[in-house]
């Protein structure tokens, strides 16, 4: 039996959920290791930054070609052979930058990690609403916290060791021997999508596929949501900066505040969806969220402004993942292809959000261009209700 023809015994839900747990958090973690060495790896390249931006959306074409080929395959292979594949695949190719000597083996690096990060994007979210189904409550957005977990371990460790002069090849390296071995280790304890039991409606006939246009409204809104989570990754500090006339050491405090907000409403978000439904865990948190960025927009204090921040970031932290588990459970017989479009689309909304921004800002103050994602957030809040429709 070779590594990844794992024993196909059902796993309990627990150590399921454990093992799922670890997947999300060895994909934040692989994806903080390479943003933490950016700076060096550009350095030792001797790429321009205008170089990098160019290969970075390289990156980003790769994560949404290996989200739509994962896709398919997770319903035809199976979560217990495609997740840890895509695990090892990623592990393996994290360490590759660190060995890039110019623009083009970068490049060709990233490719591989763009594509090995989209695989197990989708395959981790499709084997999280595998395991929610044998919870009594939702459980997904604690498996997104996870995800912030193991960028924030990236980020003490990559400070650590670039301040200790380890070579960037030898921590990625190390990084994705880790990232191996944890898929292959965790591998054995997923479980495979099945099919719910028979009910009274589906008995009466073969069950009908979810509409397109469904999908495409729930991809809608997670363009939205994730463009809006997009803005601040990039933006947030340098509206302290720029707007509000901070140090570069107090901006810093604008994206550490809606990081650590959106952490805590991660693990919070469930137990308030199991009591008012993801329709309205959704709703409330886009109305929350541009409650949040409108106050960035129009209050010039730093203390009022951090507010700000986190309160945008608690109202985007439950979003996603309803929108998620609500793609996957459209049709368990294709979840995974779903799941690749919603998240695909998604992740576009992601990567758009601060190009966007930036091209806005040529016409406009950045606080001005903010607008933007507000109206997303107030789009999302009248389109929420979506969640509770199965057509």
């Amino acid at each position: 039996m070779s590594a990844l023809e794992v024993d196909v015994r059902p796993a309990p839900p627990r150590a399921a959920r454990i093992a799922t747990w670890l997947y999300f958090g060895l994909n934040g973690f692989a994806v903080g290791m390479w943003v933490v060495h950016i700076p060096s790896i550009e350095q030792r390249t001797g790429i321009t930054h205008s170089t990098l931006g160019l290969l970075l959306l390289v990156l980003g074409g790769a994560a949404f070609t290996g989200m739509q080929v994962a896709g398919p395959l997770v319903d035809k292979l199976g979560q217990r052979r495609l997740v840890p594949a895509a695990g090892i695949l990623l592990g393996i190719a994290i360490a590759g930058p660190g060995l890039a000597t110019n623009w083009w083996t970068l490049g060709l690096t990233l490719i591989l990690v763009g594509f090995g990060n989209g695989s197990i994007d989708v395959g981790m979210n499709a084997q999280a609403v595998v395991v929610e189904r044998g919870y009594p409550r939702p459980i997904m957005a604690a498996f997104h916290a996870m995800w912030s977990i193991g960028g924030a371990i990236a980020a003490v460790i990559g400070a650590a060791t670039l301040h200790a002069g380890v070579p960037t090849e030898v921590t990625l390296a190390l990084s994705g021997l880790l990232c191996v071995m944890l898929s292959l280790a965790a591998s054995r304890y997923l479980l495979e999508s099945s099919e719910p039991e028979v009910d009274a409606e589906d008995a009466a006939g073969p069950r009908a596929k979810p509409s397109a246009k469904l999908v495409w409204a729930l991809g809608g809104l997670a363009f939205g949501l994730m463009l809006s989570e997009g803005v601040t990754n990039d933006w947030a500090a340098l509206h302290f900066r720029d707007i509000l006339g901070t140090s570069v050491s107090t901006a810093a405090y604008a994206y550490g505040a809606f990081a650590v907000a959106m952490t805590v409403g991660r693990f919070l978000t469930d137990r308030v969806a199991a009591v008012v439904g993801p329709a309205a865990i959704v709703r409330w948190g886009a109305a929350m969220a541009a409650a949040g960025l409108t106050v960035v927009i129009v209050v010039p204090w730093v203390p009022v402004a951090l507010i700000g921040w986190a309160v945008f970031g608690l109202g985007l932290a439950g979003g996603v993942p309803q929108l998620f588990t609500a793609a996957g459970n459209l049709d368990p017989r294709s979840s995974g292809a779903l799941m690749a479009r919603v998240v695909g689309l998604g992740y576009v909304g992601l990567l758009a959000g601060p190009a966007v921004i930036g091209g806005l800002t040529h016409w406009m103050p950045l606080n001005i261009a903010f607008v933007l994602p507000v109206v997303l957030c107030v789009l999302t809040f009248f389109g929420g209700p979506v969640l509770n429709s199965r057509k």
